[in-house]
């Protein structure tokens, strides 16, 4: 999320929309599996976490986690099936306007899941003294 945000949304803004795009659809399509790999392995190791650790007595930093992380899996659902196919589907007719509504969109959503992943850090590390 740093690296879309702060080094190639930058880069990209030299380019004109018929390149950049194409290169965000290609990045993200390529991106948003990794993600969907990622928010696999969180699920389990947050599942077996709160199961370790008393379930729904678990402290209040693992539900914190939680349910950070199911709202940062929601924000990027909504970014993977509505925003994505808007951008696929912009680039197709070249509609370069509405392509640039939805990248940004998704720019605004990734700085909120940004925000929310600094949190939820904050969550671990203050799990650690309960």
């Amino acid at each position: 999320m740093v690296f879309a945000n702060f080094c190639l949304r930058p880069a990209l803004s030299d380019l004109s929309p018929q390149l950049r795009l194409p290169l965000v659809e290609a990045v993200f399509g390529r991106f948003f599996n990794w993600v969907a790999g990622a928010v696999i392995v969180i699920l389990l190791t947050g599942g077996f976490l709160l199961m370790k650790f008393g379930g729904a007595q678990a402290t209040w930093p693992l539900h914190a986690m939680a349910g950070l992380g199911v709202v940062m899996m929601l924000i990027y659902g909504h970014i993977r099936f509505a925003l994505f196919p808007r951008i696929r589907r912009a680039v197709q007719a070249q509609n370069w306007p509405d392509g640039a509504r939805a990248v940004n969109a998704v720019r605004l959503l990734v700085m909120v899941n940004l925000v929310l992943g600094v949190v939820t850090i904050g969550a671990a590390v203050l799990s650690r003294g309960f």
